[in-house]
């Protein structure tokens, strides 16, 4: 088997399941004249790849994860969120934009009603009746002549010998629509 160098080329790296070197490292200290040996507590995997000669270097960083556990469950909340609160923010606008519609409506109504009881006020009015009574009705006071005017053009040119004046001229729409109509009842040859 061939053994794994360290990126900085330091000697074989020691892989996860490797089991032939013992957890703890003995070291042994040269003093003045014994030699005792000083043990130290395990540490973690690399933590014991770079004891040895110092700190290696890395050659290739990491890519960060795009989404942490964390940042994705807040994602998911905030999206239900969203979703939860769609339903009854629609329903509040739905609702009000009846209360608008209905005091548009209350409004009109408060119109009318104002316009009703002003005409009644006026009816209160015996000169007010007197007056529609007359103009609506045909009414008169006793001794009085009425004289109704008519509005006939033609009749008042026969009776006077003339002749009947000439018929104002058509819209010009109304000149387009006949000229299509005629153009449409024609046969095809």
């Amino acid at each position: 088997m061939t053994q794994r160098r360290a990126p900085s080329g330091q000697g074989p790296a020691r892989r996860v399941g490797d089991t032939s070197r013992p957890t703890a490292r003995v070291r042994v200290r040269d003093t003045a004249s014994t030699r005792l040996p000083v043990a130290r507590k395990a540490r973690p995997g690399a933590a014991r790849r770079t004891a040895g000669t110092g700190a290696t270097k890395r050659t290739v960083a990491t890519r960060p994860r795009a989404f942490t556990g964390r940042a994705t469950v807040l994602v998911v909340v905030l999206v239900a969120l969203a979703l939860a609160y769609t339903y009854p923010v629609r329903v509040y606008l739905a609702q009000e934009s009846q209360i608008a519609k209905m005091r548009a409506a209350q409004a009109a109504q408060r119109e009318v009603i104002a316009d009703k009881a002003e005409e009644v006020a006026k009816w209160q009015d015996p000169e007010y009746v007197r007056i529609q009574a007359r103009d609506r009705l045909f009414y008169v006071l006793p001794g009085e002549v009425p004289l109704l005017i008519m509005n006939d053009p033609e009749g008042a040119a026969r009776d006077a010998g003339r002749p009947p004046p000439a018929p104002a001229p058509d819209r010009w729409y109304d000149t387009l629509w006949s000229s299509l109509a005629k153009a449409n009842s024609e046969p095809r040859k």
